[in-house]
């Protein structure tokens, strides 16, 4: 059984060598959305029961993990120093610092990569990180997922 919730978050970025406008300061409305993969919990009198996993701990844990972290801020790349830069002049900036330049499928990689820790199988019921799906626009999306 599968299950998939969606939240959005607004954020900006830069592509900085882009051959076209993304390498300019923009932002996006993105949506994220995550994939488990589980059984059906079967515990009676637990609030999961029936669940795979209750969607309120879904959104929770991406919440905590990525919307609230990325929600309104300036992903960048490390090595776009100038951009950094101009970033840290500005007082109580919120910057988060990208190990990669912060494409779509990058984003939505290092979204897969944080959150895949965090969904735990509490209840024995194989719970698994399947998938994270980022519209960086309501047409065009990227999939990560683990290739194992």
């Amino acid at each position: 059984m599968e299950i998939t919730t969606r939240l959005e978050f607004d954020a900006g970025h830069r592509i900085p060598d882009h051959k076209s406008q993304c390498r300019n300061l923009h932002g996006h409305r993105y949506a994220i959305e995550i994939t488990l993969s589980g059984e059906i919990i079967n515990a009676e009198h637990a609030s999961e029961n029936g669940m795979v996993m209750d969607f309120a701990d879904v959104k929770r844990i991406a919440r905590e993990t990525i919307v609230d972290r990325w929600d309104h801020a300036f992903l960048v790349y490390k090595g776009d120093v100038a951009v950094l830069d101009f970033l840290n002049s500005l007082p109580n900036h919120k910057t988060i610092i990208f190990p990669t330049i912060p494409t779509a499928e990058n984003m939505a990689a290092e979204a897969f990569r944080l959150l895949k820790a965090q969904y735990t199988d509490t209840f024995g019921n194989h719970l698994k990180l399947m998938k994270v799906r980022l519209y960086e626009t309501p047409n065009s999306w990227t999939d990560a997922f683990d290739a194992t």
